[in-house]
């Protein structure tokens, strides 16, 4: 079988070969007619940006993995993974695309999920998407009127506590509940999370849809007439303070001036 690359242009075919090197230098010969200091620096150069970035985008992942392990996961990223972002700042992605297609098999049971909820931190953080500057009462009266509730929100449902993943909390096996988080970009730009439940989530739902928060509240209670409906009411005023407190509602929505 001729090389791969054989029946291009030559420039076509060297490229090829320059880049097989660089993806892998184990599996593929350095380019012959290239003096090894030079493509070194190229090697390292390109390794050393795509691992950093990935370390800093993966903080906690990166934790827990020896250096072993988060080297040799690194290598069959920029190995075997084709990509489809010429753009930096979705290596990220890119990344969690290789660890849902073709995760590595020594890697703990948790890792794709934690990743996944690493990633969305730096999703929120460079969306284009901004935060309503006008028609919204901050101090307003969320519970009879029309609540806003931030666009700079996911609601996240995992079967790991990914929230409490970190060298010294490496479960094995997921939790009996899945874990519920809101993750929200707040008005000073960082972002930060809630522990929620599956009930909040349905609430922001309804949040979305309703006249005013008493009315989301009542649709609420409606879905679960196995509870008492004065402490689904109860709860859920407790609630809408906390996910006002935390940003993700952002207050009342103005009604404008005629």
């Amino acid at each position: 079988m001729s090389p791969r690359g054989s029946n291009l242009p030559a420039f076509m075919a060297r490229q090829l070969e320059f880049a097989a090197y660089i993806r892998n230098p184990k599996v593929h010969p350095a380019p012959a007619d290239i003096e090894p200091r030079r493509m070194q620096i190229y090697l390292d150069l390109f390794y050393n940006n795509i691992e950093s970035f990935l370390s800093s985008g993966f903080p906690v992942a990166r934790k827990v993995l020896d250096d072993g392990q988060w080297h040799a996961l690194v290598r069959q990223f920029v190995h075997r993974h084709p990509s489809e972002s010429p753009y930096f700042l979705e290596i990220s992605q890119e990344f969690l695309t290789f660890l849902h297609d073709a995760p590595p098999d020594d890697l703990p049971p948790f890792f794709l999920e934690l990743c996944h909820y690493e990633w969305v931190e730096l999703a929120l953080s460079v969306s284009e998407e901004e935060l309503p500057q006008e028609g919204v009462d901050r101090e307003g009266d969320i519970l009879n009127s029309p609540v806003v509730v931030s666009p700079l929100i996911w609601k996240l449902s995992y079967r790991f506590p990914v929230h409490k993943i970190g060298p010294d909390f490496l479960p094995e096996e997921p939790g009996p509940d899945l874990t519920h988080l809101v993750v929200n970009r707040r008005r000073d730009d960082s972002v930060g999370f809630l522990e929620a439940n599956a009930l909040t989530l349905r609430l922001l739902q309804l949040l979305e849809t309703s006249e005013s928060g008493v009315l989301a509240l009542a649709a609420l209670a409606r879905e679960l007439p196995q509870l008492d409906e004065k402490i689904v009411y109860e709860k859920g005023v407790e609630t809408l303070a906390r996910l006002r407190k935390a940003e993700i509602i952002l207050g009342a929505r103005t009604v404008p001036e005629p």
